[in-house]
């Protein structure tokens, strides 16, 4: 089989192929070097703290694949369960924050409720009591936290080679080979190369890729931003996102501060920066931080979107025998690598959806059992 991408998700599942399911038959092509896609381009977050009880169950057993990714693979992924502290700053985001957090602890998921002064003692830079928008308490997921994003597509390219895959560089697919209703192959740059099962796992390139066989996904791609500052002496020790403003931010190893915001809004293929997202995201993280208003920030960039019509991600077959698709992942991709490549490996060598990610399959979208994780109807911009 062939394996379009080699980022996070197609290289873990390819990994999981070979070492949980004996398929090393399996040939992973990225169009440059691995690691420059989204894999490399994000700010490193995971937790489970969602709100619908399906995507819950997912995400926590992501988050339990990376609590033991390290001993899987014996790599030094830098997996650090600092927590990730969700500001609120209503009584309806009390009463909201509260409700997600009673359900992942009935869901197995740990979830706990801060108070004004355990926001304060757990992040004493952040301004409780702002003109705009006061600090009224926090939702905390102990768990959650940050993996060292380069050491996950290299820990997984390293184990999935080992364990038979090959994985080809500066392999871009133009073309996807198609014959009596199947997919046979794809063609590349090189040649064509023949596949009884191909799988797409190009993130934001995934209309472009579908395209090719005449699919048409309920996709549409987006920027999404990330920055990181100079490095200084340790300030926050936990995820921080900002209730009130598309926010986040955590503390690097190295002292930078790694924080973000929204999508542009509009569908982009760019991996850059743009100077209104710095404005905005540096105005948010100004108003709960002023603290941080003197750091100078080092670099900014882009990463594509893959922004579904619920706002849930789709690992499923497809109308073309053959073909099967790992995307719509929005703002959770890296942070669902380890569940997305075991999902993605057990539909394909068994022809059925995992248990714990049936309910993603493209087929949601006909019979109208979307995932709606916000409630916000068929707006990607706004997932």
């Amino acid at each position: 089989m062939v394996i379009v991408g080699g980022g996070g998700h197609g290289l873990a599942t390819a990994y999981y192929l070979a070492a949980h399911h004996g398929i090393s038959d399996v040939a992973v092509l990225e169009r440059g070097p691995i690691g420059l896609g989204n894999v490399g381009r994000n700010t490193t977050i995971v937790r489970s703290n969602y709100f619908h009880p399906d995507n819950i169950r997912f995400y926590d057993l992501s988050l339990r694949l990376w609590e033991g990714l390290e001993r899987e693979l014996n790599f030094n992924a830098m997996v650090s369960q600092r927590g990730t502290l969700n500001l609120f700053h209503t009584e309806a985001q009390r009463d909201l924050f509260t409700r997600r957090a009673n359900l992942m602890r009935l869901l197995g998921a740990d979830a706990q409720s801060l108070d004004r002064e355990q926001v304060r003692r757990r992040v004493p830079l952040v301004d409780l009591d702002n003109g705009r928008y006061p600090v009224l308490g926090g939702f905390l997921q102990p768990r959650g936290g940050t993996v060292r994003h380069d050491a996950v597509a290299w820990g997984y390219a390293r184990g999935a080679s080992a364990a038979g895959v090959d994985i080809v560089e500066h392999c871009e697919v133009t073309g996807i080979a198609c014959a009596g209703g199947r997919v046979t192959g794809v063609h590349t740059r090189h040649g064509l190369i023949g596949a009884d099962v191909v799988c797409l796992a190009v993130a934001g390139h995934s209309s472009h890729l579908a395209a090719m066989a005449g699919l048409r996904l309920p996709i549409e791609t987006h920027l999404l931003q990330a920055f990181v500052s100079e490095a200084v002496k340790p300030l926050i020790d936990v995820v921080l996102t900002y209730g009130a403003g598309h926010f986040y931010v955590s503390q690097s190893d190295k002292g930078g501060l790694v924080f973000g915001g929204g999508i542009d809004g509009y569908n982009n293929y760019g991996q850059r920066g743009t100077l209104p997202m710095a404005e905005e995201v540096a105005a948010a993280a100004v108003t709960l931080l002023p603290g941080l208003a003197r750091l100078k920030v080092l670099r900014q960039w882009g990463g594509v979107m893959d922004m579904s019509m619920d706002g849930s991600p789709i690992i499923s077959t497809t109308a073309l025998a053959g073909l099967v698709l790992n995307g719509g992942w929005c703002y959770g991709g890296f942070k669902a690598i380890p569940a997305g490549g075991l999902t993605t490996a057990h539909l394909i060598a068994h022809g059925s959806p995992h248990p714990l990610a049936a309910h993603l399959s493209l087929t949601r979208f006909v019979t109208g059992r979307i995932v709606d994780e916000r409630g916000i109807g068929p707006y990607p911009y706004a997932h």
